[in-house]
């Protein structure tokens, strides 16, 4: 069986897990380096999803069902 890849909110919630159990430094050598390896692959997926996101977030559909980007209103920044 297949398993399903994990939400971003669950990958969010273990970096935090790996944050905190780095910060306390009872961690052996070995391990640290593992967990530091994980996060900072965990923050490259996160980076990307929220990446995506973005990009979804600043397009808006026309009435021809064509992704078009999203203009704010005039007085307004699009950042």
């Amino acid at each position: 069986m297949m398993s399903e890849k994990p939400t971003f909110e669950e990958n969010l919630n273990q970096l935090e897990q790996i944050v905190t159990e780095l910060e306390k430094g009872n961690v052996p050598l070995e391990q640290a380096l593992a967990q530091f390896k994980q996060g900072v692959a965990l923050s490259h997926d996160l980076q990307v999803k929220l990446t995506e996101a973005e990009k979804t977030l600043a397009e808006m559909m026309n009435d021809d069902d064509q992704a078009v980007p999203f203009e704010a209103p005039e007085g307004q920044k699009n950042d």
